[in-house]
């Protein structure tokens, strides 16, 4: 690509991107991990550790409906007042009222409550992803595409990709200590996270800028609008798009098969214990380093020339995880680290650029609207197949190791096999894709 034709991106839309693409990630890791960690430390403490996956998996799987049909008319509605800003500012300061939903949960229930304590976890998961993906998922991933072009997509949509990351290492170093599991209540660990998408809405108010062209959809019929991206006839005109989309469903599968287990699985199946914040910390670090050069060169080199590299780099890391088993030592050490960097830094490259490849297919006047077609492939299909594949392996683990609930190694062999099947989509993109 000649770097004499890419689009400036101006210093009031970086810091947009980042500032308000940081405090949605910042509050859906406290979603995708800290939730359901919480819900497996409450069971896990009340002596019903078979109720850990259980209720992780519905909360997955809820939440990422919740998301999706969200989505979809949040998406639309933005498209027809042809405006992202309330969304997002409004959004984002619901979104920090409901996180505060889960410090009035104990960490530990009796067998009379433990039922209603499941249904509550569940319930307030499901408010608080209604409202993170009005504000996030739908809003502010349209703002990205209206301020964006094809020159520009992979730089910016690399940087975001890092912020997860970046969003872990806040979460984990600045506010951790707020949060234990052997803790009887948690209640300020979760005020504290909700207070910050509530600033960061009322700063959105003020900072936030509409981009000049965002194209008004001025139709007057409101189910056709919901359903364009789900037609038939959409996806003949529009290929390239869904087999994008695809890919990144397959690489999600594979991402949600260990994410949610992840925290646990250094502490408890590793053996970490406390000791988990360090490798978390470097291996986040480390993939944001490596996440962020490979965005930047996305777009000077041409993002199709790096799905390949960057999934077998994915399917390296992940492997490594499971071979952690067979190994002890120095040598363990170094390739959990490693491993680590290479799996998050594949991983996180690979959805960037498959997002950006996404954004530059979208049909104009349309931003909004397929937001929802993209929640889809990268969160309700991802959720719900990648989570009940770890329930399986889960809950067939429970009995080799004494009913305790230690997540197990084959959870990163059934998400390696699932990475494979994205080779499929990559290489039809490699080939049509100009």
């Amino acid at each position: 690509m000649n770097n004499k034709n890419v689009t400036k991106i101006g210093g009031r839309i970086w810091f947009s991107a980042i500032f308000f693409g940081l405090i949605g990630q910042i509050a859906w890791i406290v979603e995708n991990m800290y939730f359901a960690t919480f819900a497996q430390d409450i069971f896990a403490n009340s002596g019903r550790s078979d109720m850990s996956y259980m209720v992780t998996t519905w909360m997955v799987i809820l939440s990422a409906l919740a998301a999706t049909l969200t989505t979809i008319f949040a998406g639309t509605w933005s498209d027809r007042v042809g405006k992202r800003k309330p969304f997002i500012a409004i959004g984002y300061i619901f979104w920090g009222f409901t996180i505060m939903l889960f410090a009035f949960l104990p960490m530990k229930a009796s067998g009379n409550s433990l039922m209603l304590i499941a249904v509550l976890i569940v319930l307030f998961d499901c408010i608080m992803t209604f409202a993170g993906s009005t504000s996030n998922d739908a809003a502010f991933n349209a703002w990205i595409t209206d301020n964006t072009d094809e020159t520009n997509r992979g730089k910016i949509n690399g940087i975001l990709s890092i912020l997860p990351v970046i969003a872990v290492v806040i979460v984990f170093v600045g506010l951790g200590n707020l949060y234990n599991s052997k803790n009887e209540n948690n209640s300020l660990f979760f005020i504290v996270i909700g207070a910050i998408p509530v600033l960061a809405g009322i700063i959105a108010l003020f900072v936030l800028k509409e981009a000049p062209d965002v194209k008004i959809n001025k139709s007057e019929h409101l189910f056709e609008d919901i359903s364009y991206g789900f037609k038939t006839s959409t996806v003949k005109e529009n290929k390239l798009l869904y087999i994008t989309l695809l890919g990144l469903c397959l690489v999600g599968i594979a991402q949600q098969t260990f994410f949610s287990y992840l925290i646990n699985f250094l502490i408890k199946t590793l053996d970490l214990g406390d000791g988990f914040v360090i490798p978390m910390a470097v291996i986040i670090v480390g993939s944001a380093v490596l996440t962020g050069i490979i965005g930047f060169q996305l777009d000077k080199k041409g993002r199709k020339n790096f799905y390949i590299p960057l999934l077998i780099m994915a399917i390296a890391g992940i492997l490594s995880f499971y071979f952690l088993q067979f190994l002890s030592g120095t040598l363990r050490t170094i390739v959990l680290y490693a491993g680590g960097i290479i799996m998050m830094g594949g991983i996180l490259s690979l959805l960037g650029a498959f997002n950006a490849n996404f954004q530059d297919h979208i049909p104009e006047g349309c931003e909004g609207r397929l937001q929802g077609v993209r929640m889809c492939f990268s969160v309700l299909i991802p959720m719900i197949i990648g989570p009940v594949i770890s329930l399986i392996l889960g809950m067939d683990a429970m009995g080799m190791n004494g009913d305790n609930f230690i997540p197990p190694y084959s959870l990163f062999m059934a998400a390696a096999i699932v990475a494979l099947l994205a080779f499929v989509p990559i290489i039809i993109i490699r080939k049509q894709d100009k």
